[in-house]
């Protein structure tokens, strides 16, 4: 089997890929992730995912290498990650009672071949009404200041959501499995199970 490295220093991605027991290794990829103009949110999740992947190909040149990006838009406006106690309460001050679809770029490239597997995956998800309390109350409690859209589904933050709907859980999380393993076997890849 071709080495299989993670282009993601993420440790909910790191998490995920473990899942399906294969070994890997991870590499921290070097991109510039600001948006071109006129960019999509969709066009620049999944062109940031390749350009992840394609940034440790040449550490890398023989390997399968795992490139991921998501981006959280609602009503025509990006949300990235917070960083700080202020600006999560802001976006879940905004995001309250709004649909956001979490939309994740995957891309499985072929660093020997050079064939680059991209695909998106969209999330859709719907935040229930928050009042002020319920917002502080969170963030003391699972300061999700890494997440974009300020709430950890896979955590506490579940609770803060009226509804999900996607095809794969894991891709609001920021790694889709299921579109990842079909990548991977169409490489030669075989998934233990």
């Amino acid at each position: 089997m071709q080495p299989l490295i993670l282009a993601s220093t993420s440790p909910y991605r790191r998490e995920l890929l473990a899942r399906l027991g294969l070994p890997f290794t991870v590499a921290n990829p070097r991109a510039d992730e600001t948006p071109l103009p006129n960019e999509t949110p969709e066009a620049l999740a999944l062109r940031l995912a390749e350009a992840k992947a394609r940034a440790v190909a040449d550490e890398h040149p023989a390997a399968l290498i795992i490139g991921s990006d998501q981006v959280a838009v609602a009503a025509g406006k990006i949300y990235g990650k917070p960083g700080d106690h202020a600006r999560a309460v802001e976006q879940l001050r905004a995001l309250s009672g709004q649909t956001v679809n979490f939309f994740t770029g995957l891309c499985l490239y072929n660093a020997r071949t050079g064939e680059a597997d991209v695909r998106g995956v969209p999330t859709l998800v719907t935040f229930r009404h928050l009042n002020d309390s319920e917002i502080d109350n969170y963030l003391r409690r699972e300061p999700a200041y890494d997440c974009a859209g300020s709430a950890r589904s896979e955590g506490l933050g579940i609770a803060l959501l009226q509804s999900l709907r996607g095809d794969d859980p894991n891709a609001l999380v920021g790694l889709p499995l299921i579109a990842l393993c079909a990548m991977l076997r169409r490489q030669g890849v075989a998934i233990p199970g």
